[in-house]
């Protein structure tokens, strides 16, 4: 009994076969590869770095994420949630590294980071007193936001992706559609290891039939080296004050972010409630890692939305499966042309792939939204942050005439407008006490009551009604 548990994917202690575990972990690298090589290149674009540049952060990227998962996974002091959490550059941070770098440049960045770092390990030293600020109904409008954001990305990647001379021909939707269609047939009529692959067979197929197409390019594993070691402040660190406030406002909103990922991990993935030590953590952790990163030239960190979705669907949360990840991720950052072949997967098969992911992120921050009972304040606070974030996620120009440093903070990130709503609304507004809830639902239960008897009797009267005409008809 002991041994078949150690070895269960289903076991976060679990250590499965390298034959079971290494294509599962795959599944994590496909959802976490693009996003954390598409990032650096968007704030190389923005910054004008030059190409030896841009490899540098891309490289260091890859190195991130791999350290701050292993962090997650197992633990460091305090530093660390010890759960199966994918964690690395996110894409949560990109609007405001490009209002940044726009303005102020990659040292301005990375300086501002290192301070947004410090503002996380603060946020995960003090959350115990700041937890009854996040309930579950805060949890998950951030994670139900989260999810519906992400639509627009998976649908982009699906017509070919941003940039794309080729940009939603029939080709790219085919392609996306094929690799979608794959994933449903296995993941709803396969049994076992293979409704488990689901993802990973639907991007082989879908791949397979890119490079029929010659969509398949593989000039960036030709162009990349075989070895690069990471170097301690490649880049200048300058500190402006603007850049400053606006990476410490999301740093700290990412921080709730981080608290709606872990809790859907857990309830997801572990059917569980997410600890006060693995919140605490899991905080610090992603502080020191974005910290830290500064220093070596590497992005913000954050908790991977889309790998949260694959454990949610899958239930494989044992640790050796992600840890196979981290790894994956380290090797690709010291050898960059291992990492080049992953990002040569066209941008349809990840979308076709990941729509279901998203999907999945979105009806875990509605199971999060109704662990607690859906009173009318739940439901103001929720369908209020819903409204407002996802409205000027909608019509961005509406915040043209806001001074710039708030347009900086808020502007691109849907996330932090639901945050700042859930959060203020749950404070603001007057919770009812256990007597007024107990007596609602009396004088619920009663109305009710009173309903059916009415109904009990308005239909004994039919009946006798009936069966005195039927004797007046004999």
């Amino acid at each position: 009994m002991t041994t078949n548990r150690s070895r269960s994917v289903f076991d976060f202690y679990g250590r499965p076969p390298l034959t079971r575990a290494l294509p599962l972990s795959l599944q994590h690298i496909l959802a976490m590869i693009m996003g954390t090589v598409t990032v650096p290149i968007i704030v190389a674009g923005t910054v004008g770095a030059s190409s030896a540049e841009t490899l540098l952060l891309i490289q260091i990227s890859l190195l991130a994420s791999g350290v701050s998962t292993l962090i997650q996974l197992y633990g460091v002091y305090r530093f660390g949630a010890r759960l199966p959490t994918i964690f690395g550059v996110g894409f949560a941070y990109v609007p405001t590294l490009t209002a940044v770098g726009s303005q102020f440049g990659i040292s301005g960045i990375l300086g501002a980071q290192l301070i947004g770092g410090l503002a996380m390990l603060l946020v995960g030293v003090g959350i115990r007193p700041l937890r009854h600020l996040f309930p579950p109904v805060v949890a998950g409008v951030v994670v139900l936001v989260i999810g519906l954001s992400l639509y627009d990305i998976a649908i982009r990647y699906m017509a070919g992706g941003i940039g794309n001379p080729h940009f939603g021909e029939p080709a790219q939707w085919a392609v996306a559609l094929v690799t979608l269609f794959v994933v449903l047939c296995i993941s709803q009529f396969a049994r076992g290891f293979m409704k488990l692959s689901a993802i990973v067979c639907g991007i082989l197929v879908g791949y397979g039939l890119s490079l029929a197409l010659g969509m398949v390019d593989f000039s960036p594993v030709h162009n990349a080296s075989w070895f690069s070691a990471p170097q301690l402040m490649p880049f200048e660190l300058t500190f402006p004050a603007a850049a400053v406030i606006s990476m410490v406002i999301i740093c700290v909103v990412n921080s709730v972010q981080t608290i709606g990922d872990l809790s859907a991990t857990t309830i997801g993935g572990m059917n569980r409630e997410l600890g006060e030590k693995e919140l605490s953590g899991g905080l610090l952790g992603n502080g020191l890692c974005t910290l830290v990163g500064s220093l070596f030239g590497a992005l913000p960190t954050s908790s991977y939305s889309q790998n949260v979705g694959i454990i949610a669907m899958t239930k494989v949360v044992s640790r050796t499966v992600l840890a196979l990840a981290a790894v994956f991720m380290l090797l690709a950052g010291v050898i960059p042309k291992f990492g080049a072949l992953m990002t040569t997967i066209p941008y349809p098969v990840l979308g076709g792939a990941t729509i279901t992911v998203f999907g999945m992120i979105t009806m875990t921050g509605i199971q999060l939204l109704t662990r607690d009972e859906l009173s009318s304040r739940n439901m103001t606070i929720a369908s209020l942050a819903l409204a407002l974030s996802l409205g000027v996620y909608a019509a961005p120009e509406a915040l043209d005439a806001l001074p710039p440093m708030l347009k900086l903070a808020i502007g691109g990130s849907p996330v932090v407008v639901a945050a700042i709503t859930a959060v203020t609304l749950n404070l603001l507004l007057p919770k009812r006490s256990l007597d007024d809830e107990h007596q609602e639902r009396e004088r619920i239960a009663a109305k009710m009551n009173d309903s059916d008897r009415q109904g009990s009797k308005s239909s004994g009267r039919t009946q006798s009604d009936t069966e005195a005409k039927s004797v007046s008809a004999r």
